[in-house]
């Protein structure tokens, strides 16, 4: 796809009806809600995911981010959570992508791949015509206790930007984002979307201060 000049954001591990209306008012148009993971931070009971979806307003992406692995399992985690999108943080086992359209009308299915090198761009393409979109994140799910994100840590944005070239679906950038380097990570990879958890948060919380500068380089770089 095109490089976007002004991206989407998409804040992350929200914690709270509170923190969700906090990330929407400083202009965030998605929502991160993190389901039970073998790792990483965020995660909230699926009654508080039900709750925050539904009390977010028209417009806003709720993304559930489930970890889970068989189609099955994803269908009825998502009526019980109620968001409009499903974040898949690992790899289908069982059941297809053409499963979840079928029985989720409506739901969007965004695929996480965690950035490793040349042979995620070969995942990307392969998974990009089954998808709605792909998150490239910097987790590693092939360690004992599976990285799926969240981990802090920047990956090679130079794979990221010719996965942005190749495929003919939504981009969103997550991996280490925060207000010192979103500008640059703009410039050089171009999503459609940013993806951010704890480049905003101080102490765990959703930080106003380092909300409003992410938001300043995000606007600041569309200007160059």
């Amino acid at each position: 796809m095109r490089p976007i000049k002004t991206p989407r954001v998409k804040i992350c591990c929200i914690q709270s009806v509170e923190e969700a209306w906090l990330a929407i008012k400083h202009g965030a148009s998605a929502l991160g809600l993190v389901s039970e993971m073998p790792s990483g931070p965020g995660v909230i009971p699926e009654e508080l995911i039900a709750e925050i979806s539904v009390t977010a307003p028209p417009g806003v992406a709720t993304f559930l981010l489930t970890s889970k692995t068989n189609t099955d399992s994803i269908i009825e985690q998502q009526k019980r959570c109620r968001v409009n999108t499903l974040q898949l943080v690992d790899r289908l086992e069982t059941g297809t992508y053409e499963d979840l359209r079928d029985a989720l009308i409506g739901i969007s299915i965004v695929q996480v791949i965690h950035v490793t090198g040349k042979e995620s761009v070969k995942e990307a393409e392969a998974i990009a015509p089954h998808v709605n979109a792909i998150l490239l994140d910097s987790g590693n799910p092939n360690l004992k206790v599976k990285e799926l994100g969240g981990t802090g840590r920047v990956h090679d944005w130079q794979f990221s930007k010719m996965i942005r070239e190749r495929v003919d679906v939504p981009i969103y950038l997550a991996g280490g984002l925060k207000p010192g380097n979103v500008a640059d990570a703009i410039r050089k990879v171009g999503p459609f979307g940013l993806d951010i958890c704890n480049g905003v948060r101080t102490g765990g919380k959703l930080d106003e201060t380092k909300l409003d500068a992410f938001f300043t380089e995000v606007g600041t770089d569309a200007k160059l």
